[in-house]
């Protein structure tokens, strides 16, 4: 790992902006990489894109992340709360033309690469639609050694009610959620809807994850003893354990370009309720657990009402349904073979030889 200065993010100070394209030029020219791989839209691209070809083998686009499109669709989600939807209308106008621009620059970089590798369905279609070319679908792969049914346990629970003020033979649902406190992550959803499932149901929500928008989303809770945001997980193992010992988890972005925190969660066992649109839909399986119209509190607080019935009434059959629907992913060794076999077959298409 060679890491290069550069000032920090005015949203996130987490993330720092890659500005030295002159040393990502001097690196790609020392290192002569077989592959050099975009992994953002924005300056990296345009560093990566400044390398002179004669340094590498191939060049490749990574999209894990959502365009900047992401954003303008959440203040489009915001302003549909207008009961008339006209100023929901004038957002989707305003919306559209703003952005295909943008999308003219993602064509740019991806006609420039010799692929464009996108981990689910719904952005493989929705970048061919935008024009995007070479598109190759390589999904996430899980680590189920980890993320795991017997990483359930007694103790695992009990620290999780405990962090709510919970005793461990508490009756308690516990519902957990997973993600950055960003603004397109949208647990200004699952919040409300909590705050309204809460006023008939026995339960607790943990939101591991961090990020810009926590001190809007601590606010948003109103001070309920019954959410808790502790801040990152430290050590997978501890996360594993943390799913596979709750009784569902709650997603709210619509916008998830795959949705492995889910997909990780399920491979624990854990039930999902989780937003009709983007990777969260398409992670949803048959039986594993519940969906809701994305950006409805009043949808999400029922289908969390609807998983919390089913489980009393089902027991384990939800937590082997969701470990079940996550056998259609590979692993993270079957994924990075997938991965290093395209670039060998780009490779050999333009007669480059691996170094």
């Amino acid at each position: 790992m060679i890491r290069i200065g550069g000032p920090a993010s005015p949203y996130d100070p987490t993330y720092h902006l890659l500005l030295r394209f002159d040393k990502i030029a001097e690196i790609v020219e020392r290192e002569r990489p077989d592959v050099l791989e975009i992994h953002s839209p924005y300056l990296a691209a345009l560093g990566a894109l400044r390398a002179d070809p004669r340094h590498y083998g191939i060049r490749t686009f990574q999209w894990h992340s959502d365009f900047i499109d992401t954003y303008a669709g959440v203040l489009e989600t915001k302003l549909a709360k207008d009961e008339s939807g006209r100023l929901a209308h004038a957002a989707s106008r305003l919306v559209g033309p703003g952005t295909r621009p943008l999308w003219g620059l993602v064509r740019g970089i991806a006609r420039r690469c010799d692929a464009t590798l996108v981990a689910a369905a719904w952005q493989v279609d929705k970048l061919r639609g935008h024009g995007v070319p070479r598109v190759e679908r390589v999904p996430f792969g899980i680590e189920r050694s980890i993320f795991r049914p017997e990483a359930r346990s007694y103790e695992a629970r009990r620290d999780l009610l405990a962090l709510a003020g919970h005793d461990a033979s508490s009756e308690t649902a516990v519902l957990v959620g997973v993600g950055r406190f960003a603004i397109e992550k949208r647990w200004d959803v699952v919040i409300d809807a909590f705050l309204r499932l809460r006023q008939t149901r026995d339960a607790i929500l943990v939101i591991f994850g961090d990020g810009p928008e926590r001190e809007r989303m601590t606010a948003r809770a109103k001070g309920s003893p019954d959410i808790v945001m502790p801040g990152f997980q430290k050590g997978r193992e501890a996360l594993a354990g943390s799913l596979a010992s709750a009784d569902a988890l709650v997603h709210s972005c619509p916008f998830e370009t795959f949705g492995l925190s889910i997909a990780e969660a399920m491979s624990c066992g854990l039930p999902a309720v989780v937003p009709d649109e983007g990777g969260a839909a398409e992670m949803h399986a048959e039986g594993a657990g519940e969906r809701y119209r994305a950006g409805d509190v009043e949808a999400c607080a029922t289908a969390m009402a609807r998983m919390l019935d089913r489980l009393a009434s089902e027991g384990d059959g939800p937590r082997a349904a969701a470990r079940a629907a996550t056998a259609r992913l590979p692993n993270v060794h079957e994924q990075f073979e997938r991965q290093v076999a395209l670039y060998k077959e780009l490779l050999e298409q333009h007669g480059k030889p691996v170094n």
